[in-house]
């Protein structure tokens, strides 16, 4: 044809290959994106055949990556980041400490200098916020506890990274004649520092005091347009305005431009249908991502480098979920939440390619230290699956073989029981409420508005620690186990009200009360009306679903129902 179709040859490659590969995938009972990785590696420069053009395929997987963040904010919002920050960046800061300081250790043992060292090292320590959403979404964790803390991880180490890879790496290194690498002035670096932080600042304060009020009111102007486009073209448009803009001028990531641009339109009374509107495009461009990601890919280095190879895969996949399972438990959540969010964090990605590729283009690390990067981030993505699969028949294996794991789970918790000085009077005909997320949270300041004396079960410590301080009667655990709904005074209660982010274990909690407290009355939330048709049918309560006027209504069948 006369005029380019590399774009058009590049996106029918991908798309073809993705398919048909990850179809082959599904067949194996692995998970679709390795598929996707594969088609990457065969229409990429190292194997023979068709070589699509990786710059445009970089940039459609940039765009992927902005959706996919945006639907990330839409149901992560900034009071559940405040609610893991005790965790989470503690947590992120540690274990990019330890997984940096193995990677610069062997990379030194290399004969690697230390400049590259750090990068090489600073690579294998930040896991992909693209491929952990994808996990969690798949296995509906993205709306639990666990999910909560993964993602509020993952972010703080994209936050860490916006501020290495910006200042650090563009001003205590520059290329002087094409070979050699200058260091810079330390009143130069910690100029340039100051800028970012400040920069990255503004516009944070920017999206939560403009962006807050903005973007909800744009999404409500346009859907009373009644056009259906017209909506989505909203959507996208602000998701990947916003990217661009927050790249643009205050040099945050596109990825964390479309993130916070997501947590401000999920103050919107339509944040649900923005979510359900751009997810067909979100899916489409982020199986581009994995195969750019695949593009790049060196298979040589498998058989050249294999013993690097294997060293990099340990610091990922061993080192990485250790140190972040062992801070989970230092933190007294259970073995489960530890093993999910370690697995979760067991690979790496977009952070770790954009690091890579500068260390290169400045001449710190060299070329072969890129594709060993790239190899160990193909192989703990497409791993990273098998890992979640695992961690339910391990949790079992080692609650049965080890006397450690029991006792972490039987240690004494002060916020696993009730304080000694809750009354007795607000222990007897209350309700128990069990989830204090958004709607469970309305619930709560409905309730007490009615004096309605009420006990909360949640999972999140930090939320349980405010509402102690509150004078609320809460106790942190996960209510499907006897021992919770026990300490919540259960038996005496007169309302079981069960609004948790998620409802994977709801007939389990029923089950429960209703065994130790046969006359409770039971009040469930639903996330839709396939879930909510489930639950009537099963015969579990009274069930309400996950609309604008749940916490409301809620409220007001159990205010009638206290009161009847």
């Amino acid at each position: 044809m006369p005029h380019d179709i590399s774009l058009i040859a590049t996106i029918a490659a991908a798309f073809g290959l993705a398919l048909i590969l990850g179809l082959v995938a599904t067949q194996m009972r692995m998970p679709p994106l390795v598929g996707y990785l594969l088609a990457g590696v065969m229409i990429g420069p190292a194997t023979p055949g068709f070589v699509g053009d990786i710059g445009l395929a970089s940039q459609l997987a940039e765009i992927g990556i902005m959706l996919l963040m945006f639907g990330v904010g839409l149901n992560f919002s900034f009071e559940d980041l405040m609610n893991v920050r005790h965790v989470a960046i503690p947590g992120a800061v540690v274990k990019i400490a330890i997984a940096t300081a193995s990677g610069m250790f062997i990379a030194m043992f290399w004969g690697w200098q230390p400049g590259g060292a750090l990068v090489f090292g600073l690579c294998l320590s930040v896991a992909s916020t693209v491929v952990l959403m994808r996990a969690m979404e798949a296995r509906g964790l993205l709306d639990t506890v666990n999910g909560h803390i993964a993602v509020g991880w993952v972010v703080v180490e994209d936050l860490i990274m916006v501020l290495v890879l910006v200042p650090a790496f563009a001003s205590l290194f520059a290329v002087a004649d094409g070979t050699s690498v200058a260091v810079g002035s330390a009143d130069g670096v910690w100029e340039k520092i100051g800028i970012t932080l400040a920069k990255v600042a503004t516009f944070i304060v920017l999206m939560l005091v403009v962006g807050k009020r903005v973007f909800p009111r744009l999404l409500w102007w346009v859907a009373r347009s009644g056009s259906r486009e017209l909506f989505t073209l909203c959507v996208v448009a602000t998701a990947i305005g916003v990217a661009f803009g927050a790249a643009a001028l205050f040099d945050v990531s596109f990825a964390l431009g479309a993130f916070f641009a997501g947590m401000m339109m999920r103050e919107s009374e339509f944040s649900r249908r923005a979510a359900d509107e751009s997810l067909p495009l979100r899916d489409a461009f982020a199986v581009l991502f994995f195969v750019s990601v695949g593009m790049l890919f060196d298979p040589a280095v498998v058989w050249h480098d294999p013993m690097k190879l294997l060293a990099v895969v340990a610091i990922i996949m061993m080192i990485n979920p250790v140190v972040a399972t062992a801070l989970i438990l230092f933190y007294r959540y259970p073995l489960n939440t530890a093993f999910t969010v370690g697995a979760s964090l067991a690979q790496i990605g977009e952070f770790s390619f954009i690091l890579a590729a500068l260390g290169v283009a400045v001449g710190l690390m060299p070329k072969e230290g890129q594709s060993l990067i790239l190899a160990g981030a193909l192989i703990s993505i497409a791993a990273n699956s098998a890992l979640f699969a695992v961690i339910k028949p391990l949790l079992k294996w080692v609650r049965a073989r080890s006397d450690l794991a029991r006792r972490l789970e039987q240690r004494v918790d002060p916020l696993a029981q009730l304080p000694m000085s809750v009354e007795q009077t607000l222990l007897t005909g209350q309700a128990v409420l069990v989830g204090y997320g958004r709607a469970g949270r309305r619930i709560g300041e409905g309730l007490r508005a009615n004096k309605i004396h009420f006990v909360v079960a949640e999972q999140n410590r930090e939320i349980v620690e405010a509402l102690r301080k509150e004078g609320i009667p809460a106790v942190s655990g996960d209510a499907s186990e006897p021992e919770v709904l026990i300490q919540a005074h259960i038996a005496r209660a007169a309302m079981l009200v069960i609004s948790p982010e998620d409802t994977l274990n709801i007939r389990k909690m029923v089950e429960i009360a209703r065994t130790l407290n046969p006359s409770i009355a039971v009040v469930l939330r639903a996330q839709n009306e396939e879930e909510a048709e489930f639950l009537r049918a099963e015969n579990l309560g009274v069930v309400f679903l996950s609309e604008h006027e749940l916490a409301r209504n809620m409220v007001s069948h159990v205010v009638s129902r206290f009161r009847g």
